[in-house]
């Protein structure tokens, strides 16, 4: 019996390291192209990499150009209303200035700059 065990024994072994004539071949293909594989993403890993670094590089300057230019921007500039300091009695040019006419518009024109900005303003607007 002991015999037989271990010959059934030996055989299993046998049936594990017997490899078929193609199969060596495929294994080696297989492993070309893992390592290709391997060598394509750490290609492309190290070139995010240096990309990323030479982004921060570039960065630093154009941070403070935009940080300069965003603060020679007055944020009045950008607005189309009229933000001044208002004087004790309301003179023509002011009311000129808050409606958006021309100081010498007429009384249409003042009317509907008027019923514009007074609808645009009206609390029961949504």
């Amino acid at each position: 019996m002991e015999g037989a065990a271990a010959s059934s024994e030996g055989l299993r072994y046998a049936e594990y390291a017997r490899t078929p004539t193609g199969a060596g071949r495929g294994q080696a293909e297989l492993d070309r192209g893992l390592a290709r594989t391997m060598i394509a993403v750490g290609l492309g890993v190290a070139t995010v990499a240096f990309a990323g670094r030479y982004a921060f590089r570039v960065w630093k300057p154009l941070e403070q150009a935009i940080t300069e230019t965003a603060k020679r921007i007055s944020t009045s500039s950008l607005s189309s209303y009229y933000k001044g300091g208002f004087e004790q009695k309301m003179s023509r040019r002011e009311a000129s200035l808050i409606l958006g006419v021309s100081p010498s518009a007429g009384k249409a024109k003042i009317r509907t700059a008027h019923r514009r900005i007074m609808i645009l303003n009206h609390p029961d607007k949504g």
